[in-house]
């Protein structure tokens, strides 16, 4: 299987905010004071904007969907959340934590797909568990390892890991289970998407291995990585914070790898780092300053990459 894909689905935002029901476990989300509404999500509007100009300008193929004004989802920029697509035609749809997240799984998002040539065969629903209380947000909460046929999470609220297994194996995937922290006022709590604190590509993973606190666990996910010859490029904490771990590689045109990161990830990196980094795919990054702060996602989070078959 493909760890990396040339589409991505993108949702423009028409009505972007700070969500109030996903900052109680998400705390990378700040209040932007005395910015209207309005002001918030035109400046998230030209992010995105200028972010989509960027990835098609390296041939990315990215196909962009507008949300709607009804219902209400604030979040909707970061689709990779409610789904994920994969080669043998199957979609997965995921349970989300808060209740207004699950109004952006738009069955007519899929039927576009469709229209742009993609295959969709089946549809591998998982949604039902909101009932009872337990999440599994797509690839935030999954990082796929798809040519390996790992899948590494990070357990959170968000993360419940008996669904992780059972998505394990629907999709064949072995599970390589942990628990993430950051520190939050002094106390250390988990963090609520593995992609902030990882990132897999082709030939390297990101990783803040200082977030794994309990060193069993810790030297278990390096000793996966390692086992799969992923060059080891570690980072910070405060780099976290930064959403150096919300990366994701896409390919270009004439197959050329990108790491696609945001302006502030790039700015926290070190030149080493970046050095690393370059070995592998070239850099590109773009200003996501309003959908950070409010969102407390960034450039992975905002990207559903499409690995379906064309018809």
């Amino acid at each position: 299987m493909k760890q990396t894909t040339n589409s991505i689905l993108m949702i423009r935002p028409v009505a972007f905010r700070m969500n109030e029901q996903t900052a109680i476990n998400n705390y990378y989300q700040k209040v932007l004071d005395g910015l209207l509404p309005a002001t918030v999500n035109a400046k998230a509007q030209q992010e995105f904007d200028d972010f989509v100009e960027k990835l098609r300008a390296v041939g990315v193929d990215v196909t962009v969907v507008d949300d709607t004004l009804n219902p209400d989802t604030p979040d909707s920029i970061f689709p990779n959340n409610w789904v994920s697509f994969h080669e043998n035609a199957d979609v997965a749809l995921y349970p989300m934590f808060a209740k207004n997240r699950r109004e952006e799984r738009r069955e007519e998002i899929l039927d576009m797909l469709e229209e742009k040539g993609f295959k969709i065969e089946n549809i591998v629903d998982y949604t039902e568990a909101e009932d009872d209380g337990f999440f599994l947000e797509g690839t935030g909460s999954l990082l796929l390892d798809r040519a390996n046929e790992k899948a590494y999470c990070a357990l959170s609220p968000r993360a419940d890991e008996e669904l992780f297994i059972e998505f394990c194996e629907d999709f064949d995937y072995e599970p390589v289970i942990f628990e993430a922290f950051q520190t939050v006022n002094g106390e250390r709590k988990l963090i609520y998407h593995t992609n902030v604190m990882m990132c897999l590509g082709e030939t390297f993973a990101v990783i803040c291995a200082d977030c794994i606190d309990d060193k069993k666990e810790r030297k278990m996910v390096l000793d996966n990585l390692k086992k799969d010859n992923k060059e080891i490029i570690l980072i910070t904490e405060d780099q976290v914070n930064n959403f150096a771990g919300n990366m994701l590689e896409v390919r270009g045109e004439d197959d050329k790898r990108y790491l696609v990161m945001s302006t502030a990830a790039h700015q926290s990196l070190t030149p080493k780092q970046i050095g690393q980094l370059e070995k592998h795919a070239a850099i590109l990054s773009s200003s996501l300053d309003t959908i950070e702060a409010c969102g407390g996602g960034s450039a992975r989070c905002m990207m559903a990459e499409i690995f379906l078959p064309k018809a």
